[in-house]
């Protein structure tokens, strides 16, 4: 195994080598477009391991040998090929079950975790583009029968992002992560008939540390946002500004602690410190647009993040690199469905922030449940949407449906 002084002084050759192209950001990623963060974090990797080779390779083995003996591989689900009982290769589309989950710090890793985020990633068969549809966590749903050998569920309705939840239920750690993503799998054939290939969880929290390795990350914020968090008393001290209340129809009451001045973002370019990234993106409550606010502003993180990493500043430091390399693995569990990371990385070199596009579900608006109305429903494009990534007919459905893409 190469060690990490050999590593770093194999990237120092070949970024002396090759320093020029991180000269040019375009053509080591073209310009991204607003996709969600944490379902871009998943390629990062690659990315950067794409870009630290470069053109021709150099060190190849050392950086992806490096980078992805950092990522957690785990049994998370059971791929659409093996359940086929096909041979499992890279080749012809695949689809990846993403989703994010923000533990409350020092939560207690028995207690059942909702999913933050739940996004499928659609590759054609070309290979040559991407397609992020995000499933609102809020979707009513029929979640199927589930027997995780500690817990048994009958099956019943639920928002989706409960799936994940009842399928980890009194199991910890990779169990609790298998099971609850195999449930969430099942969820999701159950209602739309899409299976799949691979399957990744990111750890939100985790990427404050990215933030931290960057020294903080400089971005526009497009609204005024405030915490419900943290906040400060007339002291400087730290303070949570609101209860937090369930008003009984699926929301949240806020309720303001006298005395308490909660963190405000303000409106415009600003630094942002590694704990206020992280309380930002996160905020939803107070927000006009509650989730799909959230969404927006966890792109342009990730945006602002890629235009730091990619940066010469980055590039021409191995140690920095390094560094944002092992935070990322750490941030990430992913199974690759019985295809090496390498194999993924090198089928996916083509698609890049052009071609990696992001489709509004609910064209981007609330849709009421008619079962549960504290509830969402998918509208019937979106419907449409899933039947075509079913049948791989993605690309003939979005040039029929363009204004469904995010700009």
């Amino acid at each position: 195994m190469t060690s990490d002084a050999s590593l770093e002084q194999e990237l120092r050759d070949v970024f002396q080598r090759h320093e020029h192209l991180a000269d040019d950001p375009a053509f080591l990623l073209r310009r991204s477009r607003k996709d969600p963060w944490w379902a871009r974090s998943l390629v990062v990797a690659g990315a950067l391991m794409m870009i630290v080779a470069g053109g021709a390779f150099v060190a190849k083995d050392a950086v992806i040998g490096y980078a992805t003996s950092n990522v957690k591989q785990e049994d998370l689900i059971v791929s659409a090929a093996e359940q086929q009982g096909r041979h499992v290769t890279i080749s012809g589309e695949k689809n990846i079950l993403l989703m994010g989950i923000d533990p409350r710090p020092g939560q207690d890793e028995s207690e059942a975790i909702r999913s933050d985020s739940i996004i499928i990633l659609h590759i054609p068969a070309s290979h040559d583009s991407a397609y992020l549809v995000s499933i609102p966590r809020d979707t009513w749903v029929k979640i199927p029968k589930f027997d995780n050998g500690k817990h048994s569920y009958a099956g019943g309705h639920d928002k989706i992002n409960g799936a994940f939840a009842i399928g980890g239920l009194d199991t910890t750690g990779k169990e609790q992560r298998k099971f609850g993503v195999t449930l969430l799998a099942n969820t999701i054939k159950e209602n739309w008939g899409v299976t799949f290939d691979a399957a990744a969880i990111i750890d939100f929290t985790g990427f404050q540390n990215v933030v931290k390795v960057l020294g903080g990350v400089d971005m526009y914020v497009d609204q005024e946002v405030k915490s419900v968090h943290i906040g400060h008393d007339a002291k400087g001290e730290t303070k949570v500004p609101y209860l937090q209340r369930d008003n009984g129809t699926g929301g949240t009451t806020l309720i303001p602690i006298s005395g308490v001045t909660p963190q405000t973002y303000h409106v415009g370019f600003q630094h942002l410190e590694p704990w206020q990234a992280l309380d930002y993106v996160r905020q939803r409550e107070t927000l006009p647009n509650s989730d799909y606010d959230r969404q927006r502003h966890q792109q342009q993180f990730i945006k602002a993040l890629f235009k730091q990493i990619l940066s010469k500043d980055v590039l021409t430091d191995p140690v920095k690199l390094k560094k944002i390399l092992d935070v990322i693995g750490q941030s990430m569990t992913i199974d690759s469905g019985g295809i090496g990371l390498d194999d993924w990385i090198f089928a996916m070199k083509g698609i890049t922030g052009d071609n990696l596009l992001t489709i509004k579900t609910n064209n981007g608006t609330f849709f009421s449940s008619p079962q549960n109305p504290a509830a969402e429903a998918l509208d019937p494009t979106t419907l449409a949407l899933l039947d075509a990534i079913r049948t791989n007919t993605v690309q003939d459905f979005m040039s029929q449906h363009t204004a469904l893409i995010s700009s």
